[in-house]
C-alpha cells in the first residue's frame, strides 16, 4: 500500500525526471544526436539511432511536453466526438461504423504524433474550453450543431463532413451517398428486384439527408413504388423491429405487395437481419435479397454471406488526419476537403441469377460503374 502523509507531514517528492542530457550521458552521445535520434531526424546510422532510443526507452525518458508546446504552439491533442449521439453520447462505440473510424483515428494521429481525446457528442464549452486541443473532429454533425460553430468561434480548427464545407477554418473528408446508393439499388435491381424496401435510421445528419432523396430519385426514374421504414433508435434491437415492420404482412405494401429486396442502412447485426427476416417467412435471396450498410465483419460470415456497403472507414480516418497535418503543420488555410469511394461487398445475399457469385467488388466516388 501507498504510505499517506499524516497531516502536517510534507508529500514525498516525485523521482525527478529523466532528462534529454541524462539519455546523452547514458549513451555516450551528444545531446544533439539524441535529440536527432528520437525524432527521426538527422543522418545517423541505424546502430546510433536504435542505442539513442533504447536508452531512452530504458530510462523510461518522456520529451517535456510542455516546453514543447512553449516551443511549437501545439499541445498534440485532437477533440474527437460523433454529433449524431448527443443523447447517449458514448454510444457510439457500440457501433461497428463509427468503431472502426474512431480506433483508426486514434492509430492514425498517433503515428503523426498526437493524441486523440475523446469528447461527448452536444459537448458544452465548458467540457472543451479548459483543453488545450489543436483541432477537434467532428464525425457526422447534426444540421447546424452548435458545437461546430462554438469550436470555429475559439479559433480551433474543425474536421468533419461536407456539411461544414466552405466555412472559415472549416475541413471535410465525406462520400457521395448518393452513387453509392443508386449502384447499390442499380445491383439489386439487375439480380431480379422489383420492389426494394429501404429502412434508415431516425437521423438528420447530411450522409441520411442524401441517402434518403438517392432512394426516392432512384425509385421515380425507375417507376417503383417507395418504401421507406425507420427504427427509431441506434441500436440492434430498434433497427431488427424496423426491419420486420418493413417486411411483415402480404398486401401492406404501397402497390399491395411485400418487398422483394431490402437495403438496410441502419445499422444491425447481419445475423439477427437474416433472422428477422427468416421470421417473416422470406428465404435470404430466394424471395428477398438483401444489402446493408455495414462494417460487420460478421457479414462474410453467415449463411448465406451478406452484401454489403462499406463507408470505408480507414480509409476516412487516414485521409482525415492527413488533412489535419497538413492544415496544423504545412500552413494550409483555404477550406478544402477530400471525397473517399465507397465500396460495396457483393454477396450472395443479393445474387439471385445463376453465375452471378463471381461479381466484382464495386466502388464509386461520382458515377455508379455500368
Amino acid at each position: 500500500m501507498t504510505d499517506v502523509p499524516r497531516h502536517g507531514e510534507a508529500a514525498p517528492q516525485p523521482a525527478p525526471r529523466v532528462r534529454l542530457v541524462d539519455v546523452a550521458r547514458e549513451a555516450g552521445l551528444s545531446k544533439t544526436t539524441v535529440s536527432a535520434a528520437l525524432n527521426g531526424t538527422g543522418r545517423l546510422s541505424a546502430e546510433v539511432r536504435e542505442k539513442a532510443r533504447e536508452t531512452a526507452r530504458v530510462m523510461g525518458y518522456r520529451p517535456n511536453a510542455t516546453a514543447r508546446q512553449l516551443r511549437t504552439g501545439r499541445a498534440r491533442l485532437i477533440g474527437y466526438m460523433v454529433g449524431e449521439f448527443a443523447d447517449t453520447p458514448w454510444s457510439f462505440l457500440e457501433s461497428p461504423y463509427f468503431a472502426r473510424l474512431t480506433g483508426a483515428t486514434a492509430a492514425t494521429a498517433l503515428q503523426r504524433g498526437y493524441a486523440v481525446v475523446l469528447l461527448p457528442a452536444g459537448s458544452l464549452q465548458g467540457e472543451w474550453a479548459g483543453l488545450p486541443l489543436d483541432a477537434v473532429v467532428v464525425a457526422d454533425p447534426v444540421p447546424d450543431d452548435r458545437v461546430v460553430g462554438d469550436l470555429l468561434a475559439a479559433r480551433i480548427p474543425v474536421f468533419s463532413d461536407r456539411s461544414v464545407e466552405g466555412r472559415p477554418g472549416a475541413y471535410w473528408v465525406d462520400v457521395e451517398a448518393g452513387p453509392a446508393v443508386c449502384g447499390t439499388l442499380d445491383h439489386l435491381r439487375e439480380q431480379g428486384a422489383r420492389r426494394p424496401a429501404m429502412v434508415l435510421p431516425d437521423s438528420t445528419t447530411r450522409f441520411h439527408r442524401e441517402v434518403l432523396a438517392a432512394y426516392r430519385g432512384w425509385c421515380a426514374a425507375h417507376g417503383v413504388a417507395e418504401r421507406i421504414g425507420y427504427a427509431e433508435a441506434p441500436g440492434n434491437g430498434p433497427v431488427v423491429r424496423a426491419v420486420e415492420t418493413a417486411l411483415a404482412g402480404d398486401g401492406e405494401g404501397p402497390d399491395g405487395l411485400r418487398p422483394d429486396a431490402l437495403f438496410l442502412v441502419a445499422e444491425a447485426s447481419p445475423p439477427l437481419v437474416l433472422e428477422a427476416a427468416r421470421r417473416q417467412g422470406y428465404e435470404v435471396p430466394g424471395d428477398l435479397l438483401l444489402a446493408c450498410v455495414s462494417e460487420d465483419v460478421t457479414a462474410a460470415h453467415t449463411e448465406p454471406p451478406v452484401t454489403t456497403l462499406s463507408l470505408r472507414p480507414e480509409e476516412i480516418a487516414q485521409a482525415g488526419v492527413e488533412l489535419l497535418v497538413a492544415v496544423l503543420e504545412e500552413g494550409r488555410r483555404e477550406s478544402a476537403g477530400v471525397l473517399v469511394p465507397t465500396r460495396l461487398d457483393v454477396r450472395a445475399s443479393s445474387l439471385r441469377r445463376p453465375g452471378a457469385a463471381s461479381a466484382p467488388q464495386a466502388q464509386w466516388t461520382s458515377l455508379p460503374p455500368t
